[in-house]
């Protein structure tokens, strides 16, 4: 399975939060209608949308501690290495000027 691009979960993210939203909306809208089907439908979708909730909160979580362990790494890296540290920021810097040049 190919990995996700931190964009491409951010985007899931922002879609998954739309789509609990817009369920939401359609439940307060139709808490009027009448009927047992339709009120066990509603109780059993708004669990499912308070089980997504915490899970997105999970998966959010989860992703701020591996932002956070990737920015420890690098801080504990330059530390460790500074040369290094420098010489790899002046050649992406070079490379980043060179593509900037030839546009």
């Amino acid at each position: 399975m190919t990995e996700i691009t931190a964009v491409q979960k951010e985007k899931l993210m922002s879609d998954l939060r739309v789509v609990i939203s817009d369920a939401e909306e359609l439940l307060r809208m139709t808490a009027g209608e009448a009927g047992e089907g339709t009120a066990d439908l509603r109780g059993r979708v708004q669990a499912r949308m308070n089980q997504a909730k915490v899970e997105l909160i999970h998966v959010q979580e989860a992703a701020a501690a591996k932002v956070k362990a990737a920015g420890h790494a690098t801080d504990e890296f330059v530390h460790v290495n500074p040369w290094q540290s420098i010489g790899i920021a002046a050649a992406m810097g070079l490379l980043l000027g060179l593509l900037i040049s030839r546009r």
